[in-house]
């Protein structure tokens, strides 16, 4: 319990303290290029969390460090160029 509220005090400051100013990040377009079939089930949640459920399915998001990471752990299913 103590854990859970922990993190749940650390997460609420950080979300304080950030600097949410208006810079301009990248953009870029990620594009769905092999299916999740057999794969992980973290492979899929991290397929879903970036918005890809389809076969040639494309997003384009902001290219946070969140999100490369989530690039960076299914790279071997999609497609990234930078717009």
């Amino acid at each position: 319990m103590l854990r859970r509220s922990r993190k749940l005090v650390v997460f609420l400051w950080t979300k304080f303290l950030t600097d949410n100013s208006s810079e301009e990040m990248a953009k870029i377009k990620i594009t769905q290029k092999r299916s999740v079939i057999g794969r992980s089930a973290r492979q899929k949640a991290t397929m879903d969390a970036l918005g890809l459920r389809k076969m040639n399915a494309s997003v384009e998001v902001e290219a946070t460090p969140q999100v490369l990471g989530m690039v960076r752990k299914v790279n071997h299913l999609v497609e990234v160029v930078e717009l």
